[in-house]
């Protein structure tokens, strides 16, 4: 999957007007400034290396940041509707929404995806991006917090668990957070389930949209033998 320029150009503008409707106050500019001094680098990011995880093209990262913000609302509202306890705020959740893969840009003018030069990697393993080896590990969830604080911008409690635990128990490193069997070490704010599941949801709506628009390895495979 591509986007245009102009649908390019269009994310990102949706992407300033997410902010300034449900952000305020000093953090609000704090957000704009961050985006804006980054804009080279978000705005054609790609959201992750293989066109199988979900959106690996350019404009894919705010392609789906922006989903995530849609699809974290409507999550909230289900779970309102379904009587369970709501203990945070629309901005906090519009929030954590925007910055919870803000890793993926990189740092200090690094990407973190660069493309792919190996050709053998890109034809029989799909990866159309690399990670940057000039960039030192970390996971992206860390990333995104590392960045926000070298801008100066506040993260409160359940914030930081949000963005910390939104891949849930994709990663074995947020199993004692979400595997606790002792009610004093559970989680104590619904903020961490709702960001993962809207992340769930907009990652498989991604994948949807690219198996239904490109035919699958195997169907390739098959297609060049004949």
């Amino acid at each position: 999957m591509t986007l245009t320029a102009e649908q390019i150009q269009k994310n990102w503008d949706k992407h300033f007007k997410i902010v300034d409707t449900f952000l305020t106050g000093e953090r609000k500019e704090q957000l704009k400034n961050l985006y804006t001094s980054l804009q080279e680098e978000m705005i054609l990011a790609p959201a992750s290396g293989k066109p199988f995880y979900h959106n690996a093209f350019p404009g894919g990262y705010i392609d789906h940041v922006n989903r995530v913000v849609h699809c974290a609302l409507e999550t909230k509202a289900l779970w309102e509707e379904m009587g369970s306890q709501i203990d945070f705020t629309d901005e906090e959740l519009v929030f954590v929404a925007l910055n919870h893969d803000l890793g993926k840009i990189g740092f200090q003018g690094q990407p973190n995806y660069l493309p792919q030069s190996d050709q053998w990697r890109k034809e029989k393993l799909q990866e159309v991006y690399t990670n940057n080896k000039e960039l030192s590990f970390m996971l992206i969830q860390d990333r995104s917090l590392f960045i926000l604080q070298q801008y100066g911008i506040k993260v409160n409690e359940k914030e930081f668990l949000a963005i910390k635990l939104h891949d849930g128990l994709y990663d074995d490193v947020n199993k004692p957070y979400y595997m606790s069997f002792n009610p004093d070490s559970k989680l104590r704010t619904n903020l961490v389930y709702i960001l993962h599941q809207a992340d769930f949801l907009a990652s498989k709506v991604e994948y949807d949209r690219w198996k239904n628009e490109e035919p699958s390895t195997v169907a390739k495979s098959y297609i060049s033998k004949k």
